[in-house]
């Protein structure tokens, strides 16, 4: 008969666990400590370990108060190198008397090279020490983390194997100059006429920045079917506006990029301001006249995989 009226009970249905809350208990300890770090124990949440790490006087760039910051860190022990966890929670910082909690929402991409959300949770410490408190009771603080979605998903890789060559006769620097005889006849964009290194044509290219303001220099390889879509050349080089009088002084500047199909053009957008630029006692713009210098050489290549 006692047996026989349990019959119709339904028994509850026990939801995944989404949310940790971290308790701090003597928490003037822990402020007393001063800046720095403090974790909690890993646990376990939709399938991966995670941590919280805490920092009760953290401070932010320029700004000279002291902040409470909390941080979600995902374990690395608990992700393959070739996947991604996409994470949406909530960093808290409770309130416990009104439950009005300080909270940050975040979505996030974990990987292995990057296991922290980079966001923060942050309450400044005068806040959440003021009186009476609601974040602070009996000396107690608590934290936490609510998930609200976590999927895994692999990760979409593409590598890239970059030669460089030792130095020898064979990729040896080879030295171009574009005289401008009129620097004011150049329409928007100034081309100078190719010239051959490496067995391609190369050529370059000036024109004023998008703030007006400045000398855009680029060098660009003219386009060629000989360069294989998943190839690329490295290449390093310098483009210089030539002092006219004083030799030596001249405005240069140089890099080392890798040239492909769909990449044929690297430069500087602010090269020069155009106030040096054209101040005639800088020597590089004269009568309006000015000579620009390209000095090139292919000293490797690239192979995507």
């Amino acid at each position: 008969m006692g047996n026989s009226s349990s019959r119709g009970r339904s028994k509850l249905s026990q939801r995944p666990q989404t949310t940790m809350k971290w308790s701090v208990d003597g928490f003037s300890s822990l402020l007393d400590k001063g800046e720095g770090w403090t974790y909690s124990r890993v646990f376990e949440i939709m399938g991966h370990n995670w941590y919280l790490r805490l920092n009760p006087r953290d401070k932010k760039s320029g700004d000279d108060k002291e902040y409470v910051s909390l941080i979600l860190e995902l374990d690395i022990s608990s992700v393959k190198p070739d996947t991604v966890v996409e994470a949406s929670f909530k960093l808290l910082i409770y309130d416990q008397s009104y439950g009005n909690h300080s909270e940050y929402q975040v979505r996030h991409n974990f990987q292995t090279a990057s296991t922290s959300s980079g966001a923060s949770c942050m309450i400044s410490l005068e806040k959440l020490k003021e009186r009476p408190s609601k974040f602070i009771v009996n000396n107690s603080c608590t934290f936490g983390v609510e998930f609200i979605k976590v999927t895994t998903s692999k990760v979409s890789t593409t590598s890239e194997t970059l030669f460089v060559q030792k130095p020898s006769i064979f990729n040896e620097a080879k030295t171009y100059t574009w005289d401008i005889e009129d620097f004011f006849a150049l329409k928007k964009f100034g081309y100078s006429p190719e010239f051959e290194v490496g067995g391609y044509k190369w050529y370059i290219r000036s024109h004023t920045s998008c703030d007006g303001n400045h000398l855009t220099l680029d060098l660009c390889m003219k386009n060629t079917n000989d360069l294989p879509n998943d190839s690329a050349n490295l290449v390093e080089f310098s483009l210089s506006i030539k002092h006219q009088e004083a030799a030596g002084n001249h405005w240069k500047r140089t890099g080392r990029c890798e040239f492909t199909n769909n990449a044929r053009r690297w430069g500087w957008r602010k090269f020069i301001s155009l106030e040096d630029f054209k101040d005639s006692s800088n020597g590089y713009l004269m009568k309006n006249k000015c000579c620009i210098e390209a000095e090139v050489a292919i000293v490797g290549s690239s192979k995507m995989e």
